[in-house]
């Protein structure tokens, strides 16, 4: 998701409860992180390109499956804190009345410059800490990279790139690295895409 600008100043504390309940009318979606609420930035074409396209994938996949995918208007509750996925994937079968999930098996946060330090420590401690999640997924947007830390591995890092194909164990989908890169314009992409000479 992109981030990030702070709305309160320093000595501002807003309440778990009133975060919840004013998220409900807020004009923007806001993170809630240690009592403290952060506004969520518009997102790339390139961003939006690669949530649709695993947020398809997962969906079409899972039709008629316990599990449900999710894009980035669920929240995830981890602890006390509430954070806006790209996109989660969640078994546990969460209410119609619900607007977050405590319980996601996938979460995929899409990267960029803005959001690749948060991503990567605030998020990362507070996911891979949630009991339910089994992989955290971090998909480059500037360039081809693909990242997915398992539980199964002690979250020690993979890398997929083009010519790869990716298992998400969980929910036994496997997709292209070209797939989950679909109409996305980077450089790797469009050197990608570029006729190959006969030989």
């Amino acid at each position: 998701m992109a981030l990030h600008t702070k709305l309160d100043t320093e000595s501002v504390y807003m309440s778990e409860t009133d975060y919840l309940t004013s998220e409900l009318s807020s004009e923007v979606k806001r993170e809630y992180i240690d009592g403290r609420v952060y506004a969520m930035g518009g997102a790339s074409n390139n961003h939006s390109r690669i949530s649709a396209n695993v947020l398809r994938d997962f969906g079409n996949h899972l039709k008629g499956k316990p599990c449900e995918a999710f894009a980035a208007d669920t929240k995830v509750k981890a602890g006390q804190n509430y954070f806006y996925p790209d996109v989660v994937v969640d078994c546990s079968q969460p209410s119609g009345d619900d607007y977050f999930t405590k319980a996601p098996v996938i979460i995929v946060e899409v990267l960029s410059k803005s959001t690749k330090k948060h991503d990567l420590t605030t998020k990362l401690v507070q996911y891979i800490n949630l009991p339910s999640l089994q992989e955290y997924v971090l998909i480059e947007q500037d360039c081809v990279e693909v990242q997915i830390l398992r539980r199964r591995n002690h979250w020690q890092s993979e890398y997929y790139f083009l010519g790869d194909s990716v298992t998400f164990d969980p929910i036994g989908l496997t997709l292209s690295v070209e797939a989950i890169y679909d109409r996305v314009d980077n450089s790797d992409m469009n050197e990608y895409r570029q006729p190959q000479p006969e030989v």
